[in-house]
C-alpha cells in the first residue's frame, strides 16, 4: 500500500475521546491531522498453527505463525517516519489469524 491517507491524532487515547486524552480534567484537544502512510508486507512459510478457545471470555480464534518482513513509513506536513530496510532478524515471528468473539462466538461452533 502506498500512500493511504489518514488522521493522525497523536496517540490512541486522543483518538478514542474526540482529542480529549484519558487525563483527568481533560486536556485541550489535540486536533488531529491529515497524514498517509505506506507498507509492505511480505509473508513467508508457516511456523506454527494454533486453535484457541476461551469459553469464559467468549473467544476462539485459528492463527498461523509465519515468517515476515515489514516496512512502513508515514508523512504529514512537518514531520516523516520511515522504519528501518526490511530486516528479517527484527521480526521474531507474524501472526495472521481469523477469530469470533462476543456473540459471533456462541453463533456458530
Amino acid at each position: 500500500m502506498s500512500d493511504v491517507p489518514v488522521m493522525d491524532f497523536h496517540d490512541l487515547a486522543n483518538a478514542l475521546t474526540g482529542g480529549n486524552g484519558l487525563a483527568n480534567p481533560p486536556v485541550p484537544a489535540i486536533s488531529p491531522v491529515p497524514a498517509t502512510v505506506s507498507f509492505d508486507i511480505e509473508w513467508s512459510g508457516i511456523i506454527e498453527r494454533a486453535i484457541v478457545t476461551n469459553e469464559d471470555e467468549d473467544f476462539t480464534g485459528q492463527y498461523v505463525r509465519t515468517g515476515a518482513t515489514i516496512e512502513w513509513s508515514s508523512n504529514e506536513a512537518g514531520f516523516t517516519f520511515v522504519s528501518e530496510p526490511a530486516n528479517p532478524s527484527r521480526n521474531l515471528y507474524s501472526v495472521i489469524g481469523h477469530e469470533r468473539n462476543g456473540v459471533f462466538f456462541h453463533g456458530r461452533k
